[in-house]
């Protein structure tokens, strides 16, 4: 099956619930739990709704997503300069006392 027909299916699927729900609002009146499951179950079906306007406007590629290029980073110590004139975090500016 394509994604457009899993998409449609999942939609008939959830217009069924919908009008399920709505014959069991009849029966058992429209208290808080059968008002939980219908504001869910619209939910649930603009989501799918959305998810096939989006499978509608992404095209298919048929190459797998790239991975990142990886950078090595050397385990050689890192010249001291760096860090001249920098502070060190929680413990203010070199060879300044604290308040």
């Amino acid at each position: 099956m394509s994604v457009h027909d899993d998409l449609a299916s999942a939609q008939r699927a959830l217009n069924d619930l919908l009008r399920s729900v709505s014959r069991l609002e009849q029966q058992l009146g429209n208290g808080p739990e059968i008002r939980r499951v219908r504001i869910d179950a619209g939910h649930l079906r603009d989501s799918v709704g959305m998810l096939r306007e989006a499978s509608r406007s992404s095209t298919p590629t048929s190459t797998p997503t790239q991975r990142p290029t990886l950078v090595t980073i050397s385990d050689t110590p890192y010249d001291i300069s760096l860090w001249t004139d920098s502070d060190d975090e929680g413990l203010g500016a070199r060879n300044r006392h604290a308040p």
